[in-house]
């Protein structure tokens, strides 16, 4: 059998939050609910050290598994482990940062073969960084650091010889920061296996900032008999027939504010700015789209990159390219490069091919606005 165990005792006082960092959302759910997923598909039981204030609370979140229970956990990480071990049944226990919500499942399998083979199994990385030994604020010594790894979760050992090695380290009064410490003090030196990039501890608010999103839009208008020009990206182009709208027809606009609300999550153009109302009577979409930025800003996201195509038969749009990628990213507040436009034609298919309309497809990227 194997259990995991979940560390969510913690207070992740350097996250600066007014709540557990584990029952904090992020992408929409609460990270211990990311690490309890990964799991369940391996673990027999599953068992989260929590306080009791935050009991019923997780209690919730363990609904949907019915071979996940709580805890109580200790006002050390050691403390807090020994009581889920000791709760536990299962001959293999896997230990788990619960704010570590990105593990993979071929870490998981990995960790489970490494126990199975050697008798322990510690998920690390090798450094990148240089490290240094430091007193009083001053460098001492520069080791190699071939000799050094980043220790991750999940770590995983016999229940029993972990108990025991946890029961010494009480009786001796020694607490460690994680497992491997304590297995390496009492019991053996852990057998390491490779962890992932990925895999990193939500520790600093920044960390929890939201990730990538891409959103897709496409809009399209109809030529009118009248007019002398179409607006394509906030630039006015010279055009037999304008396009029929309630504001100014700015199709592509249109379908860049729509992929950039549908990467935010929020509801399309057609909710927060209607037809049916005649403040947008003529709307400049320019304007819109800055309304729609603030939108996603106040969402904690900003504008990563955006790629916008044009089908129309007619006008010509070659020449005016250069000019509605320097209008977009002026407005979303990105590099040129990080705009994309494309125009051509549907080949005299369709009604676009017939000159009837234009439709346009666009794309966004969005990420945190917190600089790294």
């Amino acid at each position: 059998m194997i259990a995991a165990v979940l560390c969510a005792a913690g207070r992740g006082t350097r996250a600066g939050f007014a709540e557990n960092k584990v029952l904090r959302e992020y992408n929409g759910l609460p990270v211990l609910c990311y690490s309890l997923a990964a799991f369940s598909p391996y673990a027999d039981e599953m068992i989260v050290a929590c306080v009791p204030e935050e009991e019923a609370r997780i209690a919730r979140l363990l609904a949907p598994y019915p071979n996940a229970r709580t805890v109580a956990g200790g006002s050390t990480r050691s403390e807090s482990v020994y009581n889920a071990l000791r709760a536990a049944k299962a001959d293999i226990v896997l230990i788990h940062d619960a704010a570590r919500p990105f593990l993979s499942h071929r870490i998981i399998e990995a960790c489970i073969a490494c126990v199975k083979q050697y008798g322990s199994g510690v998920c690390a990385l090798p450094l990148s960084d240089t490290v240094a030994e430091v007193l009083d604020g001053n460098i001492v010594d520069v080791p190699p650091r071939e000799q050094f790894v980043a220790v991750q979760t999940p770590q995983g050992f016999y229940r029993a010889k972990l108990l025991g090695a946890l029961e010494r380290a009480r009786a001796d009064g020694r607490t460690f920061t994680d497992e491997s410490g304590v297995y390496a003090a009492y019991a053996e030196p852990p057998r390491l296996f490779l962890g992932e990039r990925a895999n990193k501890k939500l520790t600093y608010p920044e960390d929890f900032a939201p990730a990538e999103r891409a959103g897709f839009g496409v809009d399209t208008h109809a030529f009118r008999e009248d007019g002398d020009h179409i607006m394509l990206c906030g630039v006015k182009i010279p055009s037999a027939h304008g396009l029929k709208a309630h504001s100014d027809g700015d199709v592509a606009l249109h379908a860049l504010m729509d992929a950039l609300l549908s990467a935010a999550g929020m509801r399309d153009i057609g909710y927060f700015f209607p037809d049916t109302d005649e403040r947008f009577s003529g709307a400049d979409s320019m304007e819109l789209l800055h309304e729609v930025v603030k939108r996603i800003e106040s969402e904690g996201l900003g504008v990563r990159n955006v790629s916008i195509s044009i089908v129309a038969e007619r006008p010509r749009l070659a020449p005016y390219i250069a000019d509605m990628k320097a209008r977009v990213a002026e407005a979303l507040g990105i590099a040129e490069r990080c705009v994309g436009i494309a125009a051509g034609t549907n080949e005299k298919l369709g009604y676009v091919g017939e000159g009837k309309g234009i439709t346009c497809f666009a794309t966004a990227m969005l990420g945190s606005q917190i600089s790294f």
